[in-house]
């Protein structure tokens, strides 16, 4: 027999966010990690021009600020998603509290990264 009233949802909400982190974090961490980690710090290893005042323009521009705090909440949603469900799996079934706790910490960094990188611009 179907539903024709099944009742709404917000797991796609939910999962959309997990996605996108997932695959930001899969992609382009690593991108991130390799210039501001080893590429910064070795002065570009003399094939880029790569120093701490452009990094810093970058990141109070437009597009720079965006990315930063994209680089910031994104993999957030994604591991506090993977925390909500790993509970679940552990059998700590802690119900709508821990799963929105979970999603308010992901939103506390978000909001975070924002106010970070809109000081800086």
């Amino acid at each position: 027999m179907l539903n024709y009233s099944p009742k709404r949802s917000d797991e796609p909400i939910w999962w959309s966010l997990f996605g996108a982190g997932g695959v930001w974090f899969a992609i382009v961490t690593p991108i991130t990690v390799l210039l501001m980690g080893l590429l910064l710090p070795l002065h570009g290893l003399g094939l880029v021009d790569l120093n701490y005042d452009k990094l810093l323009a970058f990141v109070a521009s437009p597009v720079g600020a965006v990315f930063t705090v994209l680089t910031i909440a994104l993999p957030m949603w994604h591991a506090m998603h993977r925390v909500h469900h790993g509970l679940h799996d552990l059998k700590f079934h802690v119900g709508a509290v821990g799963k929105y706790l979970c999603y308010f910490v992901a939103l506390v960094f978000t909001v975070l990264a924002a106010i970070w990188v809109l000081d800086l611009i």
